[in-house]
């Protein structure tokens, strides 16, 4: 999720104002901040992009983002309206069977497979637009889904093509999209 505030913001002012905050400047430019409830991570940047990660649910945002601007105008920064944007939501989930992850590689497009280096199966389907790791005992891992409804489309289109192209070890289970922990 993207959060940015108009105007630039003083890294090293929150540094001296806050104590969950870590700034390597010559590692990475952004300044990272914790959240304890809900657990979360902010990268803030210079420029007044904010990065959070780290949610379970998306309705935790709002909660993170309010105590975020409350912290900070104790301190005298000046924040209204920040511009929200969801850019990518991580789903995992479970398909209920074994796949064979070696013959996907010759019977479907867009797939890497390096079992020595990764022992998942990097899948990135077209439509929708979203990269799947799939992983031979079923587990699967969804990213770049920016609203919940693209991911039960994908899972749902990977189920059907799992079956067209003969990949699961066993019978495959239909996967209800509410099997899958979107958050």
């Amino acid at each position: 999720m993207i959060n940015e505030i108009d105007g630039k913001i003083d890294l090293n002012r929150i540094i001296q104002n806050f104590s969950n905050v870590e700034y390597y400047p010559d590692r990475f430019p952004g300044l990272i901040m914790r959240i304890e409830k809900p657990h979360a991570t902010l990268l803030i940047f210079s420029s007044g992009r904010m990065v959070i990660t780290g949610l379970k649910k998306i309705t935790e945002a709002d909660i993170v983002i309010q105590q975020t601007i409350e912290n900070m105008q104790k301190f005298g920064f000046k924040i209204k309206n920040p511009k929200i944007t969801i850019q990518n939501i991580v789903a995992t989930g479970e398909l209920n069977i074994n796949v064979d992850l070696n013959m996907m590689t010759i019977k479907m497009e867009n797939v890497m497979y390096e079992p020595e280096v990764f022992p998942g199966l990097i899948y990135r389907m077209q439509d929708p637009k979203i990269v799947f790791l799939i992983f031979s005992t079923g587990k699967i891992v969804c990213l770049g889904a920016k609203i919940k409804e693209t991911i039960k489309e994908a899972i749902l289109n990977l189920n059907k093509q799992l079956r067209e192209f003969g990949v699961a070890k066993k019978n495959l289970n239909y996967v209800d999209y509410k099997d899958i922990n979107l958050f």
